[in-house]
């Protein structure tokens, strides 16, 4: 498909940022319309595969305004730890002020930082997240790498993105609707087209369920699974640190 939105590779890490910064005050809503409400389910779905025990450490890179952290930090419990990381401040403001309403600025923690250069050491975390923000990076490899890096032996790296729809008439379906809904919907609510035309775009551009897997082994995962989720919509990947 041809692409009106997506910026060149040297100015993609700015344009993603003052994007998700200029959006981020309708970022959640827009999420919970989109997907239908579904986004909750899905990121439960991989807290779970993430094997986090109560008492556990975990870390999850482009946080955004947190939901996925709290979700882990629901995993954890009140004797574990979660950090949340983004590049966004608009989106990391918003986080903040979420967990102070929910209580659990005790638990969770947030941070400024480069998904690409994690401010940790190494093995710190026993396990590390990411939700819909593959496609944003502009390094996927370095992104797992990373993530591989402060996460101990044996524990888990789990990447939860968007992908492309095989089945026939689904695949048909779902095309008129995240391609030329989705950016009607997003540019009027956000508005900004140009975010919300970004984000379909971005998607047909990202690497096949199966090369993703391809490009967690070759950061230095193990054991490497996928689970398709929402006929095929969305898909969880699990790698394990050796």
């Amino acid at each position: 498909m041809k692409t009106r939105y997506l910026p060149p590779p040297e100015q993609k890490a700015q344009y993603v940022r003052e994007m998700f910064t200029s959006i981020a005050p309708v970022y959640d809503r827009l999420n919970s319309i989109i997907s239908l409400g579904l986004h909750r389910l899905w990121r439960r779905t991989a807290v779970r595969l993430s094997g986090l025990k109560p008492g556990d450490s975990a870390l999850d890179v482009a946080t955004g305004t947190g939901d996925f952290a709290i979700t882990l930090a629901k995993a954890v419990g009140p004797t574990g730890r979660v950090v949340g990381i983004d590049f966004s401040e608009g989106m990391l403001r918003l986080a903040h002020e979420k967990i102070k309403r929910l209580g659990l600025d005790g638990v969770i923690q947030f941070e400024w930082a480069d998904a690409l250069s994690l401010p940790f050491a190494d093995g710190e975390f026993d396990a590390a997240t990411v939700g819909f923000a593959g496609r944003n990076v502009t390094d996927l490899k370095g992104m797992f790498s990373e993530m591989r890096r402060v996460v101990r032996p044996g524990g888990r790296v789990v990447h939860l993105e968007l992908s492309r729809p095989t089945l026939p008439i689904f695949r048909d379906i779902y095309r008129i609707y995240f391609y030329h809904l989705v950016p009607v919907v997003g540019g009027a609510l956000a508005r900004s087209r140009s975010a919300y035309g970004y984000l379909p775009e971005s998607l047909s551009v990202f690497p096949s369920p199966e090369e993703v897997a391809r490009v967690m082994r070759e950061a230095g995962l193990v054991k490497v699974r996928y689970y398709p989720l929402a006929l095929g919509t969305v898909t969880v990947h699990v790698g394990v640190v050796p």
